[in-house]
């Protein structure tokens, strides 16, 4: 079965507050690779590389996010596998 891979764009009031450790987190136990960080504009960026179902359950799941944030927005694209080479889910630092 072929991987989806995804690029997301998560807006809203969602730095300083947990938003990447909770998408790391919840990017591992949905058994994803990637990466998630902060960008200078306020947005969270993240790459999702998965199963189908388990990319639609953690988009799904970004719709949310954890307890403290306020997403207003989030806005993904289909990529091709070179879009992330990770073989675990990583956070990286702002960009």
């Amino acid at each position: 079965m072929a991987a989806r891979v995804v690029h997301v764009l998560i807006s809203g009031e969602v730095q300083g507050v947990g938003y990447r450790a909770w998408t790391a987190a919840n990017a591992r136990r949905f058994g994803l690779t990637g990466w998630v960080r902060n960008r200078r504009d306020g947005d969270v960026e993240a790459v999702f590389r998965g199963a189908e179902g388990e990319v639609a359950a953690m988009l799904a799941a970004c719709r949310q996010g954890p307890l403290s944030a306020r997403v207003s927005r989030v806005r993904e694209v289909d990529a091709d596998d070179a879009a992330t080479d990770a073989q675990d889910f990583l956070v990286l630092p702002t960009a």
